[in-house]
């Protein structure tokens, strides 16, 4: 999985927003804003990746055990997924 072309994470004013861009802005009306975590997995998802390696990475680079991490990753991805940004295989 992967994050779709044409969709840009910026910073603004201090915070984390998802932009489309090109085609991407035709279909997608909207923002999506990220905390420090949700930026982190964008970053990760800009290469293809799966689950097991995003949960691999934040349970290496965050204080946080498996269950919290599991329902924040789904949580975050099911997000993604609902608004059409990630590209599944």
């Amino acid at each position: 999985m992967k994050i779709r072309d044409n969709f840009l994470l910026r910073e603004v004013a201090g915070n984390r927003i998802v932009v489309p861009v090109g085609e991407a802005a035709d279909r997608f009306h909207g923002m999506l804003k990220l905390n420090e975590t949700g930026a982190y997995l964008w970053h990760l998802l800009e290469s293809p990746t799966d689950e097991a390696a995003l949960m691999a990475a934040m349970l290496r680079d965050y204080d946080i055990d498996q269950e919290t991490a599991q329902r924040d990753l789904q949580t975050f991805l099911n997000t993604l997924r609902k608004a059409g940004l990630l590209e599944e295989e």
